[in-house]
């Protein structure tokens, strides 16, 4: 099995939009203004965003996309006026993150997790 797609509530689709395009991602279904769907720029994984009248309480939802060079991409991010709640740093279970939020207030997690992403020292055997 493998994860296809995640899907996002939004109560502006269309700016959510052009947020995720500046973060990168590609744009291959427009139904605006009630839904979208991009393509993930590695891998086959896609993401959406669809409309909803009103947000989810609590803590929302995390997203965590991962890039080979996090500290490059996030100096790219600034520039282009996305706005970081914690720059890149190294994290104690072996991943480098920075954060932010979405316009939305999903949390976005931009990360390198290199081997430690699906074997990390703690991870299980059968």
């Amino acid at each position: 099995m493998n994860l296809n797609q995640v899907t996002i509530p939004s109560i502006d689709v269309y700016k959510a939009t052009e947020f995720y395009k500046t973060l990168g991602l590609k744009l291959i279904v427009n139904a605006l203004p009630r839904y979208v769907r991009f393509e993930c720029p590695d891998g086959d994984t896609t993401f959406s965003i669809h409309l909803v009248d009103n947000l989810p309480k609590g803590n929302g939802i995390a997203l965590y996309f991962e890039h080979n060079d996090l500290d490059t991409i996030v100096e790219h991010l600034i520039s282009a006026g996305i706005e970081f709640d914690e720059l890149p740093e190294d994290k104690s279970w072996g991943w480098r993150e920075a954060r932010l939020k979405d316009l939305d207030g999903n949390n976005i997690i931009i990360f390198y997790g290199g081997t430690n992403r699906k074997n990390p020292p703690w991870r299980i055997e059968d």
